[in-house]
């Protein structure tokens, strides 16, 4: 009798044991043996670089020049500029103050209708060899901003500079471009 009583218990025990080794191997990570902390940081890692988004950003629009037909001609100040028919100068110094119009080595002009705005300014300015003189002159740093690359081009005798830009300076006018000339001698 002794021996099936012992037979009994070492079968309790066995089934105790296989219990406790099932719960003890149920906690593991599956085809893993140990948990270590590289684990739980490698699975963070996949996971993150799994919700990475594999979409491009969407490109920045860079505003393009718009052909104009330029048959009006403001001939002034001893120089003559086209522009739209439908637009008309004006002396944007004699506007502000009467005794003081645009002369022919410093001025202003401007011009506007529904749905473009044009501003011309000229200095004559001895020694400056680099347009891009006046082109910073022309841009507020504080409000303009040169969205594209500078394009050069001679035009007779003349260094032309121009780069669009976009501006905060009036929600209605967010972009256009500015240009600098050097008369070649």
């Amino acid at each position: 009798m002794k021996f099936n009583d012992s037979l009994k218990k070492f079968g309790q025990y066995f089934v105790i044991i296989t219990i406790a080794g099932l719960l003890m191997t149920s906690c593991s990570f599956p085809g893993r043996a140990t948990a270590t902390p590289i684990v739980p940081i490698d699975d963070a890692v996949a996971t993150t670089l799994a919700s990475i988004s594999t979409k491009p950003p969407a490109p920045t629009l860079i505003p393009t020049a718009t052909p104009f037909d330029l048959k009006g001609l403001f001939c002034e100040y001893q120089f003559c500029i086209g522009h739209p028919q439908d637009m008309a100068f004006y002396d944007v110094n004699a506007q502000q103050n009467i005794g003081s119009p645009s002369t022919y080595s410093a001025g202003i002009l401007a011009s506007y209708n529904a749905s473009l705005f044009l501003q011309m300014m000229w200095q004559i300015s001895p020694g400056a060899a680099d347009p891009t003189f006046l082109l910073n002159l022309i841009l507020d740093p504080q409000t303009d901003a040169r969205t594209g690359n500078q394009e050069v081009k001679l035009i007779r005798n003349m260094n032309v500079i121009y780069t669009p830009i976009t501006s905060t300076a009036s929600p209605s006018l967010p972009h256009g471009g500015a240009g600098g000339t050097r008369k070649l001698n």
